[in-house]
């Protein structure tokens, strides 16, 4: 072969092989990493225990399942939630979650007169992860079967039953005067300082009555400590299946449930947010995460984000009401 043919040969392959490795190197500078690449932090804006834990420990397992990265829960409580909220606001390493609720997405917009956080802005609606009803209940010592009795025996003492809550705002207490609007009747609120006080006082008979949620009492009425007089769930639970809803019992349309979702952080790419959201759904879904919502009462939910935004929008008309009605205002 002519030696010019051969020294063109070997050009052109030096220059094809060049040309092949400017492309891998301008394919691997355009690439973006896989995401996750690290540890999840998932905040509750809450103390351990209680629902917020049941929903957000069982949904961290199933994603480190679905995602490939291990998602560990961060209780962060304080201030009604807003110190965790103001947290993962401003977080930018795309690795930072947190637990979305009634009362920091759709209550304390409403009773705090400025927030470290816009709960719209700052966020993007992942999914709604479950509800969990909230339960009236009685002492056993107060003459009331059902509601019915109940609303009744109330407004024939008005101003002289009293009820507890966890705290001013808190879901008790938004559930407790959704119930007291919605029926007419005047009761008087005493707040406490977490549900385990607040238990304390109504299981030795100092309260009349509370709305708490499902998984914190219903040791306590099945062991006949405390009477169910309704369930806030839109129909009736398994765990009590004797137990009418409020709606049930004349009050039709009326739900009150505690819920939880998962929120990002707005500067999460739309990506990386489709990835998430998709995860979520199925972590939700999963039949391990279902048997451990379900043995709290609690119901998953694993929707889109479009539609958890709208809900939390519905929740944030409906609950801006009872706020401003009931004057209720931070501890």
């Amino acid at each position: 072969m002519h030696p010019t043919n051969i020294s063109r040969r070997r050009l052109l392959g030096a220059s094809a092989a060049l040309g092949l490795g400017s492309a891998g190197i301008l394919n691997t500078a355009g690439a973006q990493p896989a995401w996750p690449s690290k540890a999840i932090r998932f905040v509750v804006p809450f103390a351990p225990g209680g629902s917020s834990d049941v929903v957000a420990r069982s949904t961290a397992a199933e994603l480190t399942k679905f995602l490939g990265q291990s998602v560990f829960v961060d209780n962060k409580p304080g201030a009604a939630g807003n110190i965790a909220m103001a947290d993962v606001a401003h977080a930018d390493d795309q690795h930072t979650l947190i637990l979305g609720h009634i009362g920091t997405l759709a209550v304390n917009p409403y009773i705090f007169p400025k927030l470290p956080y816009d709960p719209v802005k700052d966020f993007q609606a992942v999914s709604l992860l479950a509800k969990v009803p909230s339960l009236y209940v009685v002492h056993p010592d107060v003459p009331a079967k059902n509601l019915t009795e109940f609303i009744a025996y109330a407004k024939s003492k008005p101003g002289k039953l009293s009820y507890g809550s966890a705290g001013n705002g808190s879901a008790g207490h938004l559930a407790f005067e959704y119930l007291k609007m919605t029926a007419g009747i005047f009761m008087l609120h005493v707040p406490y300082r977490g549900t385990g006080p607040q238990l304390t006082d109504l299981l030795s008979g100092r309260l009349d009555a509370a709305a708490v949620g499902a998984s914190a009492i219903l040791q306590h009425i099945k062991a006949g400590k405390l009477r169910c007089i309704a369930t806030g769930s839109s129909r009736r639970l398994a765990q009590l299946p004797d137990v009418p809803t409020v709606a049930e019992q004349g009050f039709p349309g009326f739900e009150m449930t505690q819920w939880y979702g998962l929120q990002a952080p707005a500067n999460l790419s739309p990506a990386n947010l489709e990835k998430l959201s998709a995860a979520t759904m199925k972590a939700v879904k999963s039949p391990s995460s279902m048997e451990r919502l379900g043995a709290d009462a609690a119901e998953a939910i694993g929707n889109t984000p479009q539609q958890y935004a709208q809900f939390i929008a519905v929740e944030q008309k409906r609950w801006k009401v009872v706020v401003e009605r009931a004057k209720i205002k931070p501890d």
